[in-house]
């Protein structure tokens, strides 16, 4: 079996990739039933000269693979008919951008397997670049601080050649005494941002001791749904509850926003749940915060000063809390914040590791046939002409309804 790497085609393209080169000499090592080509590309975060110095083939010729692996949506012109692509579609949401793409590809005969759809027996998704979200999402929660309040220049991640060099920077980081932090949000992302607090050697303390406590040096606290959302009728937060019927609640967080002096949200927001910070809790009196970095980035819900999506050139912007406008990012009234929408781009060669590292041990053996758990299966979004049953629910977007 032939498995291609492909060039990136989308514009602006992604430096990432599905696998590097090491990996994928490891793949064909381990399992000497695969071949890997890879397709030339100048844009890649991994030259083709260091995929040629691991012995691998570079390659046009994409159609002579079985399966095709990239990192971001396929262009529709440079789809190749009857194969396996593997590659994040953004289409499962019904994203309407992407909704030419699927019918593409079932015109085609491709099938489509999407990396965000790989999940365990239990649901949970295999494989990510959540980790690299968190942890350049919380780098920039500094350099945004740093730039604001000119105490500090940080060097923009994705001028560091690797993390190594990233981390290097944090040492530039200087916070007042008992500045505080609040992190939302526990699942790869927030891990990933813990990464960098830990490099920062903060200090984590208990969220009831973040509210009422003294202290001389900066902490940080992580709080869970029920710390920061509170039930409408008054009784104890009830966290399955909160799930099944997430609008029995409301936001209880602007406690935390009256002690806290940045907040870096990593959680994920439910349409249904109660909004986080609305426009009026901006005017709160004792409202603190002054620096949001929002890995999270859903626009303008359910953290209000999240207007837009800012860009890896350009990651900052201020929020004006009377107008609830943007406005000066350096002016003394404004909250600072971040809301970069792609954050593993700014390290690609270690994000790339990451997810390739997962990619090559959990997900390529599984192609040979032994998907005893039906991963490939339950990931496949069309195949054969037509959406899969699993997929069933996107024939009405497919038909442009």
């Amino acid at each position: 079996m032939t498995l291609g790497i492909i060039r990136e085609g989308k514009v602006p393209p992604d430096k990432r990739v599905p696998l590097t080169p090491s990996q994928c000499v490891e793949v064909m090592k381990q399992h000497p039933e695969f071949d890997i080509l890879i397709e030339p590309s100048v844009k890649r975060c991994f030259p083709d000269s260091e995929y040629e110095e691991q012995g691998l083939v570079l390659s046009d010729k994409m159609n002579e693979c079985d399966v095709l692996m990239g990192i971001k949506e396929v262009p529709m012109n440079e789809l190749i008919a009857d194969k396996t692509y593997f590659f994040f579609s953004h289409t499962i949401k019904k994203q309407a951008h992407n909704r030419k793409l699927l019918k593409k590809m079932i015109d085609l005969n491709i099938t489509m397997i999407d990396y965000e759809t790989l999940t365990d027996t239990n649901g949970n998704r295999i494989i990510a670049f959540g980790r690299y979200a968190g942890i350049v999402g919380c780098y920039n929660a500094f350099r945004t601080f740093g730039e604001k309040f000119g105490v500090f220049h940080l060097k923009p991640a994705h001028e560091c050649f690797d993390r190594k060099e990233m981390d290097a920077e944090l040492k530039k980081v200087i916070l007042p005494p008992g500045y505080k932090i609040v992190v939302t949000g526990s699942g790869r992302v927030g891990g990933g941002c813990l990464e960098v607090l830990h490099t920062l050697g903060m200090k984590e303390v208990k969220a009831h001791d973040f509210l009422v406590g003294k202290f001389s040096q900066p902490v940080y606290t992580v709080l869970h749904v029920g710390d920061y959302n509170k039930s409408k009728d008054g009784s104890e937060f009830d966290k399955k509850k909160f799930y099944t019927d997430p609008s029995a609640f409301e936001s209880d967080f602007l406690k935390w926003a009256r002690e806290a002096d940045m907040y870096i949200p990593c959680h994920f927001w439910d349409r249904r749940a109660p909004q986080i910070l609305v426009k009026e809790d901006y005017l709160d009196p004792k409202f603190r915060i002054r620096i949001i970095s929002d890995i999270s980035c859903d626009i303008g819900e359910p953290i209000a000063s999240t207007l837009r999506s800012s860009t890896i050139a350009d990651p900052f912007y201020g929020y004006d809390p009377k107008t609830g406008e943007e406005a000066d990012f350096y002016a003394p009234h404004t909250i600072g914040v971040m809301a970069v929408d792609n954050l593993p781009c700014e390290l690609p060669r270690d994000a790339s590791r990451d997810f390739g590292k997962i990619l090559s041990e959990e997900i390529i053996p599984l192609l040979l046939g032994n998907d005893k758990d039906q991963i490939l299966e339950r990931a496949t979004i069309c195949k054969n002409g037509d959406l899969t049953p699993r997929y069933e629910y996107l024939r009405d977007y497919l038909n442009g309804n």
